[in-house]
């Protein structure tokens, strides 16, 4: 059970589980990213006269799939459930998820918002999050070899083997485990899907946010390149690519201006924009704050100062040798946005 600020959440679950749960050994590990309102306390409390309750409090680290993964990791149960610390997913379906896998009838088990119900409204979801969670699931399911009608649900009960057989190949700083499980394996895994009635939440905060939607569209080119390029460098990719258009349109704005000096706003406007952006979203598992934001964009804009020479450098030298302009921008801008990536993956982030 992933969790971030889900305090008030943690008692009724544990006792929604042991309801759901009777006659049925089991235990929860509540991952927690060391919340501020005190969600680790209130599960060690209760893990003190309740064995079937574990903490493990994540400091430094942040995002739901590694905690789900770090979760399914550390337990020795032959099954595993990922379920939600805001009370939204239905834990009465846990039997009927066990029972499905010990009848041998498949490998994981999802718990669907949509099955049989296409046109239905998902009633523990607002008109905004309604509308990403189907797009979402829109691209998910032509992303697939497997068709599911909700495979980027957060609600699921798998065969731990399937997880530690891909464990080192799944996204960490990503949102959408499930899809990144199935997607991962080597082969399609055997998936049943039963339906439930998504609940609106009681306690906490919603972690949908742009980042997370970001995060999902760069999973999903990762897998469609076969982990040739990993999310976080699409991302960072993609984060580059805004930054040109963020140069172009202040040159514009400055046409009053000189073209030299436009151009070396523009630049540095432009690398303002990549670095706050990249901390946001790229990096929101290591996210700098303070005077650590300061350091960081120092050495974020030294970095690609280099990258830039090297950009302009390595472009010259394939126009020497293959004159045609757009191979040595191509080039420059490969080599450079690859040393930029390395190097701020390694010295900022």
């Amino acid at each position: 059970m992933p969790t971030f600020k889900e305090a008030p959440n943690v008692a009724p679950l544990v006792a929604k589980l042991e309801a759901a749960l009777e006659g049925i050994a089991w235990q929860v590990i509540f991952v927690d990213d060391n919340s501020p309102d005190g969600t680790a306390a209130e599960v060690k409390a209760i893990a003190r006269i309740d064995r079937r309750v574990a903490c493990l409090r994540r400091v430094g680290r942040r995002g739901l799939a590694g905690a789900v993964i770090e979760g399914a990791l550390a337990s020795a149960a032959p099954f595993v459930a990922v379920i939600d610390g805001d009370m939204q997913h239905d834990e009465t379906l846990l039997p009927a998820m066990l029972q499905v896998l010990r009848g041998g009838q498949a490998d994981l088990v999802i718990g669907s918002r949509y099955l049989g119900h296409e046109a239905r409204v998902v009633t523990g979801l607002d008109a905004r999050r309604r509308l990403v969670s189907r797009f979402a699931n829109w691209l998910g399911q032509r992303a697939l070899s497997v068709q599911l009608t909700d495979p980027v649900s957060g609600f699921f009960m798998i065969r731990r083997e399937l997880i530690d057989a891909v464990a080192p190949k799944l996204a960490a700083n990503g949102f959408k485990v499930l899809f990144d499980i199935v997607a991962s394996q080597p082969t399609p895994p055997r998936c049943v899907e039963l339906g439930y009635e998504f609940r609106p939440r009681v306690a906490g905060e919603s972690k949908l946010d742009h980042g997370v939607v970001a995060h999902y569209l760069t999973l999903l080119g990762s897998k469609m390149s076969r982990d040739v390029i990993s999310p976080r460098a699409l991302m960072f990719l993609a984060v580059g690519a805004s930054g040109v258009l963020v140069n172009v349109a202040v040159v514009y704005a400055l046409a009053g201006m000189p073209f030299l000096d436009a151009q070396a706003i523009g630049a540095v406007v432009a690398m303002t924009s990549n670095y706050l952006i990249n901390n946001t979203i790229t990096y929101r598992d290591k996210r700098k704050r303070g005077v650590a934001l300061l350091t960081g964009y120092l050495r974020f804009c030294l970095l690609c100062a280099i990258g830039l020479a090297a950009n302009v450098a390595v472009a010259n030298l394939v126009f020497q040798h293959v004159p045609q302009r757009w191979v040595g921008v191509l080039a420059g801008a490969g080599v450079g946005a690859a040393w930029n990536y390395v190097t701020t993956s390694l010295a900022v982030w």
